[in-house]
């Protein structure tokens, strides 16, 4: 009989496994549930290949949902210092979503001065420049300073 430490070796991972499905059973994964396009689909919800109005109505629904969930309560914001148009969201007083594009990204005096110096833009948590300009277009009533959009979940 070999002995082990746990605190420094790995645990036997078949061991683990024949324990888990004494606990809790075996679960057959790779069956077919009778959605999909057939045995070999990994696909949970139907596709409705035999309604295509209605596979055309759920389509439509879906990108409906993925615009909302993108751009539900977005606002463009312009920088004041460098000129670039953003979307952002208040959540909180503290919470707030940017949305930059590239043109923004690439233009942004703070990011380009990051960039410029070995920096990477993407590591930086925001542009201190356009944190200015989202809090005036709070206090201009441009922004809301909490967004009354409705979560992306509750529609």
């Amino acid at each position: 009989m070999t002995i082990r430490d746990e605190r420094t070796e790995p645990p036997d991972v078949d061991r683990l496994a024949r324990a888990m499905l004494q606990v809790h059973g075996a679960h057959d994964d790779d069956h077919e549930s009778g959605t999909g396009d057939g045995p070999n689909s990994w696909s949970k919800a139907p596709d409705f290949a035999s309604d295509p109005a209605r596979a055309a109505a759920v389509r439509e629904a879906s990108l409906r949902d993925r615009e909302r969930y993108l751009s539900a309560g977005l606002a463009p914001v312009d920088c004041r210092f460098c000129h670039v148009t953003v979307d952002v969201k208040k959540l909180g007083p503290t919470h707030t979503a940017v949305q930059w594009n590239s043109a923004a990204s690439q233009r942004c005096a703070v990011f380009t001065e990051l960039r410029a110096s070995g920096g990477d833009s993407s590591r930086s948590r925001s542009c201190p420049k356009l944190a200015d300009s989202i809090r005036h277009a709070v206090s201009e009533g441009c922004l809301e300073e909490m967004s009354s959009a409705p979560s992306p979940g509750d529609g």
